[in-house]
């Protein structure tokens, strides 16, 4: 069953009118029921491109937070063949919120490692709602550090509101596992490309997203603090998170013009949940011409160009 945004409802009570004409259609006339069931799409359809052609920064949050957009095992079954997936840092334990592994893109051998929010209450307190744990991140590291090793590629699916805050994930180093993931994508010579799917929130996002290539989808947010967060910071006020995120340059647009991410992927007409297959497949091509770029470097030439790429970020600002 579909979900709607709030900002949806003209959509919604139109295509739940569709919904009511169709279950009538057998009962009554049906050639002039489906008429104006075609009608009612058409207007439907019309509304959702208008809505979607205008976001607020607000409304993209909201997108990008959808509990039905495609998470990163999506990505995975469908982009990755042959998975096999890793587990442990080797030193305390494993963290589900975080998914990570090898497998083949497009028959190229490719670590793949991402943040996992689940689907459903079950998953979702399975993977922490895609809020990593120092060892989460220190898996991570472990599993790019394996790539390089092997000449590997590494893709990273970014969608998490930040890292685990809780008392025990710093009682075991949150920061430093945050800084030595962050510092692993950037010492790595194979090429690595990041994609955020979803939300891209704080450190948490960028201690995998220290990327090559950084791919945003293009209802997804990347911050360095939930607008909810900046709100209650700046204003004591929650209530003013829309404010904060017009306020803090999340959206892609923005992150593209100041020289944040590299790429940005088109969604579907509605957000990636309406159509995850679509999105989906649009992001794979996305991924497989950044890594085409990347394939005729050295290693010592990917090193450097992924740093100067990083420390360039806020030297000039359009």
């Amino acid at each position: 069953m579909r979900s709607y945004l709030d900002f949806e409802k003209p959509v919604a009570e139109l295509e739940a009118k569709v919904e009511e004409l169709r279950a009538l259609q057998e009962e009554g006339d049906a050639i002039a029921i489906g008429e104006e069931i075609g009608r009612i799409e058409a207007k439907a359809a019309a509304a959702l491109e208008e809505l979607y052609g205008e976001l607020t920064p607000w409304q993209k949050t909201q997108v990008a937070r959808h509990p039905q957009r495609p998470h990163c095992v999506d990505y995975i079954a469908a982009l990755i063949a042959d998975f096999t997936p890793l587990a442990g840092d080797r030193k305390h334990g494993e963290d589900a919120a975080i998914v990570g592994g090898f497998g083949r893109f497009q028959g190229e051998s490719v670590c793949i490692i991402g943040h996992e929010k689940g689907s459903d209450t079950e998953s979702r307190l399975q993977h922490n709602f895609g809020m990593a744990r120092p060892e989460g991140y220190r898996k991570a590291a472990r599993l790019m550090g394996m790539a390089d090793r092997f000449d590997i590629p590494v893709i990273a699916l970014i969608d998490t509101a930040g890292a685990y805050p809780g008392i025990g994930a710093e009682e075991r180093g949150q920061a430093e596992a945050i800084a030595r993931s962050t510092e692993a994508c950037l010492e790595i010579g194979v090429p690595n490309v990041a994609v955020i799917i979803g939300e891209g929130g704080s450190g948490g996002a960028v201690a995998i997203a220290t990327a090559n290539r950084v791919i945003m989808l293009e209802h997804a947010i990347y911050s360095v603090i939930s607008p909810e967060g900046a709100a209650s910071i700046l204003w004591r006020d929650t209530a003013r998170a829309q404010d904060a995120a017009a306020a803090m340059k999340i959206t892609a647009e923005d992150l593209l013009r100041l020289g944040v991410i590299d790429t940005i992927v088109p969604e579907p007409v509605g957000g990636a949940h309406r159509e995850p297959a679509a999105a989906i497949a649009t992001t794979g091509e996305a991924i497989a011409a950044a890594l085409a770029e990347l394939h005729a470097l050295d290693r010592a030439t990917i090193v450097r160009l992924r740093r100067e790429k990083f420390t360039a970020i806020g030297r000039t600002l359009a």
